[in-house]
Protein backbone atom coordinates (compact mmCIF):
# COMPACT_ATOMS: atom_id res chain seq x y z
CA UNK A 1 0.00 0.00 0.00
CA UNK A 2 1.24 3.76 -0.50
CA UNK A 3 0.96 5.74 2.57
CA UNK A 4 1.20 8.76 4.57
CA UNK A 5 1.93 8.68 7.99
CA UNK A 6 0.25 11.14 10.67
CA UNK A 7 2.38 11.56 14.22
CA UNK A 8 4.52 13.94 15.61
CA UNK A 9 7.17 11.81 16.75
CA UNK A 10 9.55 12.00 13.35
CA UNK A 11 11.65 9.46 14.73
CA UNK A 12 9.16 7.13 15.36
CA UNK A 13 7.89 7.90 12.37
CA UNK A 14 10.96 6.81 10.26
CA UNK A 15 11.48 4.13 12.13
CA UNK A 16 7.80 2.44 11.21
CA UNK A 17 8.14 3.58 7.83
CA UNK A 18 11.51 1.21 7.44
CA UNK A 19 9.49 -1.53 8.89
CA UNK A 20 6.28 -1.24 6.43
CA UNK A 21 8.91 -0.73 3.42
CA UNK A 22 10.41 -4.03 4.43
CA UNK A 23 7.04 -5.46 4.91
CA UNK A 24 6.12 -3.80 0.78
CA UNK A 25 4.14 -0.78 1.71
CA UNK A 26 5.43 2.60 0.31
CA UNK A 27 5.55 5.63 2.16
CA UNK A 28 5.05 8.90 0.37
CA UNK A 29 5.27 11.50 3.09
CA UNK A 30 5.44 11.76 6.95
CA UNK A 31 3.33 14.62 8.58
CA UNK A 32 3.81 16.03 11.90
CA UNK A 33 0.66 17.05 12.76
CA UNK A 34 -2.88 17.35 11.60
CA UNK A 35 -2.41 20.21 8.81
CA UNK A 36 0.31 18.71 7.21
CA UNK A 37 -1.33 15.19 7.30
CA UNK A 38 -4.20 16.67 5.61
CA UNK A 39 -2.03 18.29 2.98
CA UNK A 40 -0.25 15.58 2.41
CA UNK A 41 -3.01 12.96 1.86
CA UNK A 42 -4.24 15.81 -0.62
CA UNK A 43 -1.15 16.09 -2.36
CA UNK A 44 -0.12 12.44 -2.63
CA UNK A 45 -3.83 10.61 -2.73
CA UNK A 46 -2.24 7.97 -0.63
CA UNK A 47 -4.21 4.16 -0.11
CA UNK A 48 -4.79 4.89 3.40
CA UNK A 49 -3.07 7.17 6.07
CA UNK A 50 -2.01 5.81 9.43
CA UNK A 51 -3.24 8.39 11.91
CA UNK A 52 -2.42 9.32 15.77
CA UNK A 53 -4.95 11.05 17.59
CA UNK A 54 -2.62 13.27 19.53
CA UNK A 55 -1.41 16.30 17.53
CA UNK A 56 0.14 19.36 18.58
CA UNK A 57 -2.02 21.29 16.33
CA UNK A 58 -5.40 19.91 17.23
CA UNK A 59 -7.89 16.72 17.34
CA UNK A 60 -6.54 13.33 14.98
CA UNK A 61 -10.00 12.40 14.43
CA UNK A 62 -10.49 16.44 13.00
CA UNK A 63 -8.18 15.02 11.01
CA UNK A 64 -9.17 11.72 9.85
CA UNK A 65 -13.34 13.11 9.45
CA UNK A 66 -11.90 16.17 6.94
CA UNK A 67 -9.52 13.67 4.99
CA UNK A 68 -12.80 11.06 4.66
CA UNK A 69 -14.60 13.73 3.77
CA UNK A 70 -12.28 15.20 0.92
CA UNK A 71 -10.68 12.07 0.06
CA UNK A 72 -12.58 8.86 0.74
CA UNK A 73 -10.32 7.05 -1.27
CA UNK A 74 -7.75 7.39 1.26
CA UNK A 75 -8.42 4.64 4.01
CA UNK A 76 -7.84 6.03 7.62
CA UNK A 77 -6.46 3.55 10.23
CA UNK A 78 -5.64 5.11 13.73
CA UNK A 79 -2.80 4.38 15.51
CA UNK A 80 -2.42 5.87 19.14
CA UNK A 81 -2.25 5.31 23.04
CA UNK A 82 -5.12 6.91 23.10
CA UNK A 83 -7.54 3.35 23.77
CA UNK A 84 -10.30 3.92 25.29
CA UNK A 85 -14.02 3.09 24.32
CA UNK A 86 -14.95 6.80 23.29
CA UNK A 87 -12.67 7.40 20.63
CA UNK A 88 -12.69 4.00 19.04
CA UNK A 89 -15.83 4.35 19.17
CA UNK A 90 -15.56 7.94 17.74
CA UNK A 91 -13.35 6.98 15.18
CA UNK A 92 -15.59 4.05 14.02
CA UNK A 93 -18.51 6.81 13.05
CA UNK A 94 -16.10 8.73 11.35
CA UNK A 95 -15.48 5.41 9.06
CA UNK A 96 -11.96 4.78 9.70
CA UNK A 97 -10.31 1.11 8.39
CA UNK A 98 -8.71 0.69 11.52
CA UNK A 99 -8.19 1.52 14.90
CA UNK A 100 -4.60 0.19 16.22
CA UNK A 101 -2.70 0.10 19.79
CA UNK A 102 1.18 1.90 19.03
CA UNK A 103 2.57 -0.97 21.79
CA UNK A 104 2.06 -3.79 19.10
CA UNK A 105 4.40 -5.16 17.01
CA UNK A 106 5.77 -3.28 13.91
CA UNK A 107 5.07 -6.53 11.88
CA UNK A 108 1.41 -6.65 13.10
CA UNK A 109 0.56 -3.10 12.06
CA UNK A 110 2.47 -3.90 8.65
CA UNK A 111 -0.10 -6.84 8.48
CA UNK A 112 -3.04 -5.15 9.75
CA UNK A 113 -2.56 -2.65 6.48
CA UNK A 114 -2.76 -5.16 4.45
CA UNK A 115 -5.94 -6.80 5.46
CA UNK A 116 -6.74 -2.92 5.03
CA UNK A 117 -5.28 -2.85 1.33
CA UNK A 118 -7.22 -5.77 0.49
CA UNK A 119 -11.11 -4.10 1.41
CA UNK A 120 -10.62 -5.89 4.99
CA UNK A 121 -10.91 -3.85 8.37
CA UNK A 122 -7.96 -4.17 11.20
CA UNK A 123 -9.70 -2.83 14.71
CA UNK A 124 -7.50 -4.42 17.50
CA UNK A 125 -9.37 -7.46 19.24
CA UNK A 126 -8.30 -6.13 22.79
CA UNK A 127 -10.04 -2.59 21.82
CA UNK A 128 -13.43 -4.11 20.82
CA UNK A 129 -13.09 -6.35 23.73
CA UNK A 130 -13.19 -4.16 26.41
CA UNK A 131 -16.74 -2.36 27.20
CA UNK A 132 -15.44 0.38 29.66
CA UNK A 133 -12.84 3.13 29.95
CA UNK A 134 -9.63 1.97 29.09
CA UNK A 135 -6.52 4.29 29.96
CA UNK A 136 -2.97 3.06 28.59
CA UNK A 137 -1.66 5.39 31.93
CA UNK A 138 -3.68 2.99 34.14
CA UNK A 139 -2.08 -0.20 32.01
CA UNK A 140 1.74 1.27 31.91
CA UNK A 141 2.37 3.30 34.65
CA UNK A 142 3.68 0.53 36.92
CA UNK A 143 6.03 -0.90 33.92
CA UNK A 144 7.64 2.32 33.17
CA UNK A 145 8.03 3.00 36.95
CA UNK A 146 9.37 -0.64 37.17
CA UNK A 147 12.71 0.69 35.22
CA UNK A 148 16.23 1.33 37.21
CA UNK A 149 17.74 4.87 36.27
CA UNK A 150 20.24 2.87 34.42
CA UNK A 151 17.33 1.34 31.78
CA UNK A 152 15.37 4.93 32.43
CA UNK A 153 18.36 6.32 30.50
CA UNK A 154 18.76 3.71 27.96
CA UNK A 155 15.03 3.60 27.14
CA UNK A 156 15.61 7.98 26.43
CA UNK A 157 18.40 7.02 24.07
CA UNK A 158 15.66 4.81 22.05
CA UNK A 159 13.21 7.16 22.04
CA UNK A 160 15.85 9.37 20.46
CA UNK A 161 16.75 7.06 18.01
CA UNK A 162 20.31 6.59 19.14
CA UNK A 163 22.24 3.37 17.47
CA UNK A 164 23.74 0.75 19.81
CA UNK A 165 27.24 1.54 19.24
CA UNK A 166 26.94 5.84 19.97
CA UNK A 167 24.75 4.17 23.17
CA UNK A 168 27.32 1.99 24.88
CA UNK A 169 29.98 4.71 23.86
CA UNK A 170 28.07 7.62 25.37
CA UNK A 171 27.23 5.50 28.45
CA UNK A 172 30.83 4.32 28.73
CA UNK A 173 29.82 1.07 28.90
CA UNK A 174 30.23 -2.54 26.96
CA UNK A 175 27.96 -3.50 24.50
CA UNK A 176 26.73 -6.60 25.84
CA UNK A 177 26.47 -4.48 29.21
CA UNK A 178 24.23 -2.53 26.72
CA UNK A 179 22.35 -5.10 25.25
CA UNK A 180 21.16 -6.75 28.77
CA UNK A 181 19.66 -3.26 29.60
CA UNK A 182 17.54 -3.17 26.74
CA UNK A 183 16.46 -7.07 27.05
CA UNK A 184 15.30 -5.82 30.44
CA UNK A 185 13.83 -2.70 29.27
CA UNK A 186 11.66 -4.99 26.83
CA UNK A 187 10.57 -7.51 29.54
CA UNK A 188 9.17 -4.77 31.80
CA UNK A 189 7.20 -2.66 29.21
CA UNK A 190 6.35 -5.83 27.74
CA UNK A 191 7.59 -4.69 24.27
CA UNK A 192 8.89 -7.19 21.31
CA UNK A 193 10.92 -4.83 19.85
CA UNK A 194 12.80 -1.50 20.52
CA UNK A 195 10.27 0.44 18.01
CA UNK A 196 7.50 -1.21 20.24
CA UNK A 197 9.37 0.17 23.65
CA UNK A 198 9.91 3.51 21.72
CA UNK A 199 5.96 4.06 21.27
CA UNK A 200 5.38 3.06 24.48
CA UNK A 201 7.57 5.51 25.88
CA UNK A 202 6.63 8.37 23.44
CA UNK A 203 2.86 7.81 24.57
CA UNK A 204 1.06 11.55 25.76
CA UNK A 205 1.61 10.30 29.50
CA UNK A 206 5.10 9.31 28.84
CA UNK A 207 6.16 12.35 27.21
CA UNK A 208 9.20 13.52 30.13
CA UNK A 209 10.95 10.24 29.09
CA UNK A 210 11.64 11.50 25.89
Amino acid sequence: MQLVLCDDNRLLCEALASVLEAHGHRVLAIAGSAAEGIAAVADHRPDACLLDLCLPDGSGLDAARAMRQRHPETKIVVLSCLTDVAAVSAARKIGVAGFLRKDQRPSSIASALKVVGAGGTAFDPKLLRHPGPRTTTQSRELPLSALTPRETDVLRRIVAGQGTGQMASEMDIAVSTLRGYIKSILVKLGAHSRLEAAAIASGPQYRSVA
